[in-house]
């Protein structure tokens, strides 16, 4: 395998583990906005 090859992989795994980190973290955002629309909601 040649290096060039090596560093695509390598930069292909880092791109999909950053939309990896993306999506969990607006998961995250959702999950703790849409509990704080709750707690406001509820008297």
């Amino acid at each position: 395998m040649s290096l060039g090859a090596s560093r695509l992989t390598n930069c292909s795994r880092g791109i999909r583990n950053a939309w990896h980190f993306h999506y969990a973290l607006n998961l995250v955002i959702k999950v703790v906005c849409g509990n704080f629309g709750i707690a406001l909601l509820t008297p």
